[in-house]
């Protein structure tokens, strides 16, 4: 497990996540304009928290739990498939 994996897994700790898949996609952007250094990641979340939120309200609790590594320079971009159980094993 590489420690970015690590971080962002122990920051998703409060979602009670159920399902956690991560893919690091850096090398695939390796110097495109804008990326100042930060990795391209996708994630995989599945938390009964989601229930009865939307789409993007989803993506935000992620993304706000997140915001440091954002804001250090260290994810410079982040796919996020965010599910509940009753929509990920269906």
């Amino acid at each position: 497990m590489s420690p970015m994996q690590q971080q962002i897994e122990q920051r998703l700790q409060h979602l009670a996540v159920e399902v956690f898949e991560f893919r690091d996609d850096s090398h695939l952007h390796a110097g495109h304009a804008g990326n100042q250094g930060g990795g391209h990641y996708a994630l995989l979340v599945v938390s009964e928290k989601f229930k009865d939120v939307s789409r993007i309200n989803r993506q935000r609790m992620v993304k706000e739990a997140l915001h440091d590594l954002f804001s250090d320079g260290l994810i410079h971009a982040l796919s996020i498939k965010a599910a509940t159980p009753d929509e990920y094993f269906s």
